[in-house]
């Protein structure tokens, strides 16, 4: 299920994550899901959705990090 727009992510994402951040994650998701559609391409048992979901948060982690707050802020 990609995301058309940041107001789409699930709630916990667009609570925590900046602006920026959630823009980062649903392309990140939204290419995941359409690269990994096959599931002869993901490793182990994980679903479609498993996938793109570890990659959308990776990619966040390139540029944010949580703080002791609870949200994400740019490094």
């Amino acid at each position: 299920m990609p995301y058309k727009n940041i107001s789409d992510l699930p709630k916990s994402v667009r609570d925590h994550l900046p602006k920026h951040a959630q823009e980062i994650f649903k392309e990140a998701f939204n290419s995941a899901w359409n690269e990994y559609a096959d599931p002869d391409k993901r490793r182990g048992h994980d679903s479609r959705e498993e996938v793109a979901y570890k990659i959308a948060w990776a990619a966040v982690k390139h540029q944010y990090v949580k703080g002791e707050d609870g949200d994400w802020h740019r490094k």
